[in-house]
């Protein structure tokens, strides 16, 4: 079975469309009609409704979407599988909260070695968003996140926290602070809700960045005050002039690692987090 057929299947369950599903594609839609119809030839159903309303799974389209899912998954597997390095007896795809990786890949990254030395590791700083999908898909084996995605084949937990603080060369507190030269923060919905309860007053700032190292950057280019990770804030304070905002509130970041849920008493994904969880903890 193609597995283009079976991309185009679980698609067009979210569309709910098959002309938004031949836009996401990049496909005619009489290629997607094509590719269900043979689909539903191949299994011996017919697995969608087609109404004014929009399409719609059948009962036997809900039947298969589970396995459709897993037969994507495993595509994805089998094929790094037999793409593996020589020197690695397995490959482990890993997502990083882009926050994260600058301050913390290089150490997570040593025990993971130490932990699985026969193991390659191939790493990508990405959006939660993202990561998420790539795990749905297989592309991606493991994710340390900020903003789980809930999906029926995901499982997330909770590893720990990383602490935000505020500096600014404007001045060491909060009534220094002016909204014009303020960047503010959205590392996440969950801080953006944090950050807005926290610092009324500098909501609707000319500037919001999603990243820390760009909180920095603008900074250290145009001063003014922001949130920053919090070993950026205290480099930031000892070699380039900036005030940490002494009553500012510390933002506490959840993080989460996260995976596909058939992978979530593996061994290998229980140590991965276990290992995550034991160097946040570690952070003070």
């Amino acid at each position: 079975m193609q597995i283009d057929l079976i991309d185009t299947f679980l698609d067009l369950i979210e569309t709910r469309s098959f002309h938004r599903t031949s836009e996401r594609l990049g496909l005619t839609q009489s290629t997607v009609s094509g590719r269900i119809a043979a689909l539903e030839e191949a299994v011996g159903a017919r697995l969608f409704d087609r109404s004014r309303a929009g399409t719609a799974l059948t009962i036997e389209g809900r039947r298969f979407e589970s396995h459709a899912r897993n037969l994507r998954h495993e595509w994805q597997l089998a094929r790094r599988r037999i793409q593996l390095p020589l020197a690695g007896a397995e490959l482990l795809r890993l997502g990083i909260q882009n926050d994260l990786a600058a301050q913390h890949i290089g150490d997570w990254i040593g025990d993971f070695r130490r932990a699985f030395p026969e193991t390659s590791f191939y790493i990508e700083p990405d959006y939660s968003n993202q990561m998420c999908a790539d795990l749905l898909t297989g592309v991606q084996d493991f994710a340390v996140l900020y903003a789980p995605k809930p999906h029926p084949d995901l499982h997330f937990e909770s590893l720990g926290d990383v602490a935000y603080v505020m500096i600014s060369s404007e001045g060491a507190r909060m009534a220094d602070q002016r909204r014009d030269r303020f960047i503010f923060a959205h590392f996440s919905p969950l801080f953006e809700t944090m950050h807005r309860e926290a610092t009324p007053g500098l909501v609707g700032a000319p500037v919001s960045v999603g990243q820390s190292a760009t909180v920095a950057s603008l900074l250290l280019a145009m001063g003014g005050g922001g949130y920053v990770l919090e070993k950026t804030a205290d480099r930031m304070v000892e070699t380039d002039g900036f005030q940490r905002v002494t009553d500012a509130p510390v933002l506490n970041q959840p993080v989460y690692g996260a995976m596909h849920l058939r992978h979530r008493t593996a061994r290998t994904h229980r140590q991965l987090a276990r290992i995550v969880g034991e160097k946040l903890s570690q952070r003070g």
